[in-house]
């Protein structure tokens, strides 16, 4: 009985031990049976000599067999500029690769491509991944498309760390520094030949002037921007586009990464800041786009010389403000300032400013936005005791708007004056409100501030919460504008005519095509 159960048991583990071992060293060849996530990896695009993001490939064995994967490479070599990872494992040729049965393994693919060809801007790079060998070899394509740049990056000190300019001294004598350098003079021009890339602040330095070119590309890295200095300029040549999907005529400032994920991504780069003591900028079709602060303008008290001209430009989805000024003089025509996770026009510290056709309208929804669309104050929001003059804040044939009950609000100290007007302006307000119920910066009736304005309504917007803010055939501001004021920006924003029955904001009312 005893030597019975010794040869069950015998029998038992032998079994185990045979079936344990099959799962470890009995594998079949994959013989060309292995499926895919995908028949094509596209990488977007990217510039020379900068990693793209990480893309993912899973591998499939759909069989009842454990099976192994001869060989994975690339088809072209090790000399490829793509990466792999298979299964956790970084290279560019693996061997014998184990796939249980109806299992998966993941490949991360990566790429750096250089563009060493001078003639080239661009290059469409191919490669395959390749599984086994003929006659059984299966293959997925990797499709990548580069683009060659004109990279500018401060400098490193001794210590390896970027340089850092001091762009001035606050109150206190503390130097205010910033990761950054100066453009050199061979760098004043930017032309659409090549797309910039930069990294850190670029500084316009006193007595120079930086010109953009139509059509240009300009790419900001995390924490990067420019910086124009007291006594420098920048001009901003952008041109209408005949493709309003390509904007090829338009100058664009965006964050440096190419993925279709970050295209609406608030906050990838820092700013464009004119600081004080820097007169006549001027700026034509400027797009920016998913910055923290979008344009930042520091201005003198009661300086009679315009501090910028902005015109048929777009400022987007910014993490703080779209535009915030402080004690400036702006001149603006035919822009648009769209969502923000602050207010998207700030203007605090008085000033003088004209925005004339302008859509201002903050549908923000990426997360709590706690202030009005269009602020203005001629005090500080840091220091409400330092009061300034505001001279001017006239706003005509504009629209203030946003996803909020109220989106307009008005700071005065009652000690330094406040001029405002809004003529022929589209407001949303909220009448019931009862913080401003008895404050007469509110009173819409009274005709010295407020002729001929629209409270609330239907503005009919083509795709407002994807700053789309172009007007449908339904909407209550049409030939609701002032023709004496239209006679000045007779076409719209995208050169569309609004004479002689202008609408309000930035674009003419056209029919949706649905």
């Amino acid at each position: 009985m005893r030597l019975r159960i010794l040869t069950v048991l015998t029998i038992l583990f032998t079994i185990l031990w045979s079936t344990s071992c099959r799962k470890d060293f009995e594998y079949a060849p994959s013989n060309g049976h292995l499926s895919f996530s995908k028949d094509t990896v596209y990488l977007d695009t990217v510039f020379s000599n900068i990693g793209s993001s990480t893309y993912t490939l899973k591998v499939y064995n759909d069989t009842k067999d454990d099976i192994i994967i001869p060989a994975i490479t690339l088809k072209n070599g090790v000399e490829s500029f793509y990466r792999l990872n298979v299964d956790g494992v970084a290279g560019k040729e693996f061997k014998n690769i184990p796939l249980y049965a109806e299992d998966s393994l993941f490949i991360l693919v990566e790429t750096t491509i250089d563009i060493n060809d001078d003639t080239l801007n661009e290059l469409l790079y191919t490669d395959a991944i390749q599984f086994d060998s003929e006659p059984f070899q299966q293959s997925v394509e990797l499709v990548t498309l580069a683009k060659d740049a004109i990279l500018l990056y401060p400098n490193k000190n001794t210590n390896n760390n970027a340089e850092a300019i001091v762009l001035y001294n606050d109150e206190l004598g503390n130097p205010i520094e910033l990761e950054g350098f100066i453009l050199p003079d061979e760098h004043l021009n930017f032309t659409k030949d090549k797309s910039y890339v930069i990294y850190g602040y670029a500084i316009v330095p006193d007595g120079n002037e930086l010109i953009i070119d139509a059509g240009t590309r300009v790419h900001f890295h995390q924490n990067s921007g420019i910086v124009v200095q007291n006594g420098a300029t920048i001009t901003i040549n952008g041109e209408i586009s005949e493709n309003e999907g390509l904007l090829e005529g338009e100058v664009i400032f965006e964050g440096d990464r190419l993925e279709t994920e970050f295209n609406n991504i608030p906050g990838q780069w820092g700013t464009i800041w004119i600081s004080v003591g820097s007169k006549n900028n001027s700026i034509n079709h400027l797009t920016i786009k998913n910055a923290e602060l979008g344009l930042f303008v520091e201005g003198q008290e009661n300086e009679p010389e315009e501090t910028l001209t902005i015109t048929n430009s777009q400022i987007l989805n910014s993490s703080t403000h779209n535009l915030w000024t402080k004690n400036a003089h702006v001149n603006a025509a035919n822009i648009i300032l769209g969502s923000a996770g602050s207010s998207s026009l700030l203007i605090e510290n008085g000033g003088n400013y004209s925005f004339t056709h302008a859509t201002i309208a903050n549908y923000w929804n990426k997360g709590f936005r706690f202030n009005t669309a269009l602020a203005i104050s001629n005090t500080s929001i840091t220091n409400s005791n330092n009061g300034f003059d505001l001279l001017a804040a006239d706003f005509k044939n504009c629209i203030i708007d946003g996803n909020s009950a109220n989106e307009i609000s008005l700071q005065s100290n009652s000690q330094n004056s406040f001029n405002f007007s809004f003529q022929n302006c589209y407001i949303k307000y909220n009448e019931n409100q009862s913080s401003t119920e008895n404050n007469i910066l509110y009173d819409f009736e009274d005709e010295a501030h407020y002729p001929n304005v629209i409270l609330n309504g239907e503005l009919d917007y083509f795709q407002p919460f994807e700053n789309d803010f172009k007007i449908g055939l339904n909407s209550e501001v049409i030939n609701k504008g002032d023709l004496n004021i239209a006679n000045s920006t007779p076409l719209d924003i995208i050169e569309t005519a609004r004479i002689p029955n202008p609408d309000l904001g930035a674009y003419q009312a056209i029919e949706k095509n649905l």
